[in-house]
């Protein structure tokens, strides 16, 4: 199997990354178990704790066609990164163990966090989410370029609904069911957090969804997505804004500051509940 240079540290990896073979950041070992089907994942997510958990998401292969598509972009690559190994595996949540505030969204991009290791990193998006998350003072740089760059997250935390690169990035309703273990189990484990910001509907739902599977109160009502909505679930204030997608931040539907806001309000809430 061809091996490439990471592009920070200059040592050799497959692609996909082999688990424990010294990617930064990589949480996974080549004794890690991993999830082959939804059964699974709803027993490996009972981890006990956040770095357990982080290496059992970063090799779960529960989902066939996540793991195809995956793995097929991680080899055929964009032609910018051609020169590149991509991870090609799940993307575990990633930041402050002890989080105030936990971001979470869709899914990681398939020549983005597919490609990096990390998520929300390597692509628009992510340039403009961290941009905004260094001025507001939960970020210690202003950008997110690959696993190993010396970004770290100042109280907070980032997860993905949906642990893999989806076709068209959209993963199936089957997809999201087996995947959701994952993230309510972390947020089980993140007994700090405070307030969610929740990036587009989808992760909205997700959000709302883990809340409560994680154990805070079912809502009467569905509570519906808007940007700069709130809703309060088990004493977690979580809030609503547009996913940082290219086509929300050239059309002005997100502007800088309304991002900035958002995580402004983040700040205040989290203090406010000191």
């Amino acid at each position: 199997m061809t091996l490439l240079p990471h592009p920070l540290t200059g040592d050799l990896f497959t692609s996909p990354v082999t688990p424990g073979t010294g990617w930064p950041d990589d949480p996974g070992a080549g004794d890690t178990p991993v999830a082959r089907d939804a059964d699974d994942v709803r027993r490996l997510a009972q981890a006990g704790t956040l770095p357990e958990l982080e290496a059992r998401v970063s090799v779960c292969a529960a989902c066939p066609r996540l793991v195809a598509w995956r793995e097929d972009v991680a080899v055929q690559k964009r032609a910018s990164f051609a020169d590149q190994p991509y991870w090609g595996r799940p993307i575990p949540g990633w930041g402050d163990p002890e989080p105030s505030l936990l971001v979470v969204g869709l899914a990681p991009a398939a020549n983005g966090g597919n490609r990096t290791g990390r998520i929300f990193t390597g692509d628009p998006s992510a340039d403009w989410l961290f941009a905004s998350l260094h001025r507001t003072g939960w970020a210690a740089q202003t950008t997110s370029e690959h696993a190993g760059d010396g970004q770290r997250l100042v109280g907070a935390r980032m997860v993905a609904t949906v642990r893999c690169a989806p076709p068209d990035n959209k993963p199936t309703p089957a997809e999201r069911d087996t995947c959701a273990p994952w993230i309510a189990a972390e947020l089980g484990l993140l007994p700090t957090v405070r307030v969610v910001v929740a990036l587009g509907s989808f992760g909205w739902d997700g959000a709302v969804r883990s809340l409560v599977a994680a154990g805070a109160e079912a809502p009467a009502r569905r509570p519906k997505f808007a940007h700069g909505a709130e809703v309060v679930l088990g004493g977690v204030t979580v809030v609503g804004c547009y996913h940082p997608s290219p086509h929300n931040t050239y059309t002005r539907r997100l502007t800088r500051e309304m991002t900035d806001e958002v995580f402004e309000r983040a700040r205040a809430l989290t203090e406010w509940g000191r």
